[in-house]
């Protein structure tokens, strides 16, 4: 199986950047739980940050003919706005997951809004980077159910 996880603007700034709402550790940090995790699942894990709307849709968009299998997306402030990243996702037509390190939902009122809600199967946040590896296992269980049906 192998999953993409995509990192939205700001990402790279984790561990100096809003560290009361986003937490000590770095993005570098949170790779490294995810390939540790990725190694204990037998899953193949690539991650990919961007601060710019057109790499995450660009990434988006090459992980068909990529042999991806589902993407898991944390796509940061564009999750509120980018009409671009949701028509992305509904066009590759890959499962994908919709992660955040904080609440959105207790937070500002504009970041109750995402506009790639309705086209992912789940989404997972306030958990900090945990929300990563539990938006990972839920890509892994829809994947495997997917595979298990045909």
């Amino acid at each position: 199986m192998r999953i993409w996880v995509l990192h939205g603007p700001n990402l790279n700034l984790l561990g100096t950047r809003e560290t009361a709402v986003y937490g000590p550790q770095t993005l570098s940090d949170i790779n490294s739980e995810i390939a540790a995790f990725a190694d204990e699942n037998s899953v193949k894990i690539e991650t990919f940050q961007s601060n710019s709307e057109g790499g995450l849709v660009d990434r988006i968009q090459a992980a068909p003919s990529s042999g991806v299998d589902a993407i898991v997306i944390n796509a940061a402030a564009y999750t509120h706005t980018s009409i671009a990243i949701r028509d992305a996702l509904l066009a590759v037509g890959l499962p994908a997951v919709e992660v955040h390190l904080s609440n959105i939902y207790r937070r500002e009122a504009f970041r109750h809004r995402s506009r790639i809600a309705d086209v992912v199967i789940g989404q997972v946040s306030g958990f900090g980077p945990q929300s990563y590896l539990l938006g990972i296992l839920g890509a892994m269980r829809h994947v495997s159910e997917k595979m298990g049906k045909q």
